[in-house]
C-alpha cells in the first residue's frame, strides 16, 4: 500500500486556482519530488497533506488515513519541515529540539538514534539561540525536530531556500540515508538540479502536475534537438531575440552563463554557426530544467 496516495485533489482560494485534478502516490523508502516555480502550487499540496488546509475537492490518505477524518492519527506518524523552518528563535538548540519532542510524548534521549547523524553536526551549538544560527544549521535543526517523533513520512516544503550549495548538497545527502531507513520523503523544491536526487519527480505549474516520472525517463523522453552557445550577460537579450528569428528555431532562452536552443530539424543548427561565425554552437543532453521549459510552450 502506498504511504501517500492523492487522488484528483483541487485547491481554490475565491476564484483563484491554486491546484487542479492532483494525484500521485508514493511509496514507502521513496523520495518523491515535487519540482516547479514559487507560485506553481506546491505549499498548498503539503498544507492539504499535512492536514493544515481542507481542499476544495478530492480526497488523500497519509498512512491510510483520511486527511479529513483521520488528521489527528495523520499529525502523529508524519514530520512537516515547512519552507521557513518553524523555529523557536528565543530557543537554544536543545531546547528547541526537547519541545518538539514533548510535543509528542517522547524525549531526545528516547529518539536520539533517529536523528544522531544529524544532530551531530550541530551539537557543539546546543547552547546556542537558534536565531543566531546559519541558515545551514537551521536547516539541520529543523530536520530533527520533524524526526524526533520517528515519523513514517516525512513532508519538506522548499527545505533548501535560501541555503548555501555545501548545505543543500549535505542535505540531500542526510535524506538519503532516511531513505534507506524506509522513511517516505515528499520534498517540494523550486531548484531544478535537485530533481536527480528524487527517485521519481512531479514536474508542477500553475497548479496542474505536467509529468510524473523518474529524472531519467524525463530526460529519455525529451524530443527536441538542442543546442547551445555561450552568451555575454550585457548582449543576451539581442542574441536571443536574433537566434528566435532564425529559421528552424523553435524557442531559445537564457541559461546561466549559456544560451539553449530547441530546433526543428538538425540542419538549422548549420544555419546558426554561418550567421553567428561560430562553432561553439553544439549539441547538448537535456536537463530537467529544459524538460520543464520545453512543457511550459
Amino acid at each position: 500500500m502506498a504511504k501517500v496516495s492523492v487522488k484528483n485533489i483541487g485547491k481554490r482560494y475565491n476564484k483563484t486556482v491554486a491546484l487542479k485534478d492532483i494525484s500521485f502516490d508514493a511509496d514507502e523508502g521513496e523520495i518523491f519530488g515535487i519540482i516547479g516555480p514559487d507560485g506553481a502550487g506546491k505549499t498548498s499540496l503539503f498544507r492539504i497533506l499535512t492536514t493544515l488546509l481542507l481542499p476544495t475537492e478530492g480526497s488523500a490518505e497519509v498512512c491510510g488515513y483520511d486527511i479529513i477524518k483521520d488528521y489527528v492519527a495523520i499529525r502523529k506518524t508524519i514530520g512537516y519541515m515547512p519552507g521557513r523552518f518553524s523555529l523557536y528563535e528565543d530557543l537554544t538548540v536543545e531546547e528547541n529540539l526537547s519541545f518538539f519532542a514533548s510535543v509528542f510524548n517522547t524525549t531526545i534521549k528516547e529518539n536520539y538514534h533517529l536523528v544522531e547523524d544529524i544532530y551531530k553536526q550541530i551539537e557543539p551549538f546546543k547552547d546556542r539561540r537558534a536565531g543566531k544560527l546559519s541558515g545551514g544549521m537551521k536547516q539541520k535543526l529543523a530536520l530533527c525536530c520533524a524526526m524526533i517523533h520517528k515519523p513514517e513520512v516525512l513532508f519538506l516544503d522548499e527545505p533548501t531556500t535560501g541555503v548555501d550549495p555545501v548545505s543543500r548538497k549535505e542535505f540531500w545527502t542526510m535524506l538519503a540515508r532516511l531513505k534507506n531507513q524506509g522513511i517516505t520523503i515528499i520534498v517540494s523544491t523550486p531548484y531544478m538540479d535537485e530533481a536527480s536526487r528524487c527517485d521519481r519527480i512531479a514536474l508542477i505549474n500553475n497548479g496542474v502536475f505536467m509529468k510524473i516520472e523518474t529524472p531519467q525517463n524525463i530526460i529519455g523522453q525529451y524530443d527536441k534537438i538542442l543546442c547551445s552557445v555561450s552568451a555575454d550577460k550585457t548582449g543576451k537579450t539581442k542574441i536571443i531575440a536574433r537566434i528566435k528569428s532564425v529559421d528552424g528555431v523553435s524557442d531559445c532562452y537564457a541559461f546561466g552563463d549559456k544560451i539553449h536552443i530547441v530546433l526543428n530539424d538538425k540542419d538549422c543548427i548549420l544555419n546558426l554557426k554561418k550567421i553567428f561565425e561560430s562553432d561553439e554552437i553544439c549539441n547538448i543532453t537535456p536537463t530537467i530544467e529544459d524538460c520543464f521549459m520545453e512543457l511550459n510552450r
